[in-house]
């Protein structure tokens, strides 16, 4: 089977920045007295839209100006952390978005990142050799967070691509539970953190895009 178009979830599969956002969290965490394993994290909170995360870590409705300062203050430790690293792309990314733009075939990013993380990425990865700033989509505060399948029916929107001619790369349970519900025509699986994807067993699992076989790319 063919496919003619690419969604990339962001943070843990084009960027491996897991482990950034668990130490932000730890930091963020114990300042309001509150703490999770990474498991935890792992499960219940990556790839889920910051404004849920709060509520849920709080156990309480919370004002909109709460969210926001909240937001702001996880995020800004998390780019803190981000800056004393080299900030790369996964292993093989470059490559194969190369591969991808080269052969036109279409593909954008659906991220649950907020604009803050988004402005952030395009000024220190150079994000503009392949994607246009105006065709991602990220949380902008309207889009249901996932495992909703809008964020991701919205990227295949944008590539002009049904959701069966679309393969999606995804590392979080709630992302790869919201390209499972928009019908994906393939989900492939980034373990960038290392963890434990036992029920997604009958999904193609990698480390780095260099194992993506490009045979199954056909531009429409």
């Amino acid at each position: 089977m063919s496919f003619s178009g690419v969604v990339f979830d962001f943070n843990g599969t084009l960027f491996w920045d897991t482990s950034l956002h668990n130490k932000a969290w730890d930091i963020f965490l114990t300042r309001y007295g509150l703490s999770l394993s990474d498991e935890d994290k792992f499960s219940k909170m990556h790839g889920k839209n910051n404004k849920d995360l709060f509520i849920s870590l709080f156990g309480k409705p919370l004002a909109e100006e709460e969210i926001q300062k909240y937001i702001l203050e996880k995020e800004g430790l998390y780019q803190e952390l981000c800056l004393q690293t080299d900030m790369v792309l996964a292993p093989g990314a470059t490559d194969f978005l190369d591969f991808l733009k080269d052969n036109d075939i279409p593909f954008t990013i659906a991220t649950a990142s907020g604009k803050e993380n988004v402005d952030f990425y395009f000024g220190h990865l150079p994000l503009t050799r392949w994607f246009e700033y105006d065709k991602i989509v990220y949380n902008n505060g309207k889009i249901k967070g996932k495992p909703d399948p809008q964020i991701y029916l919205m990227a295949m929107d944008i590539i002009g691509r049904k959701p069966g001619e679309v393969i999606v790369f995804e590392d979080a349970v709630a992302g790869l539970q919201s390209a499972k519900n928009a019908r994906a025509g393939k989900i492939i699986v980034v373990n960038s953190n290392g963890d434990d994807y036992t029920d997604w067993k009958d999904c193609q699992i990698i480390r780095n895009f260099d194992e993506v076989d490009r045979t199954q790319f056909m531009p429409r």
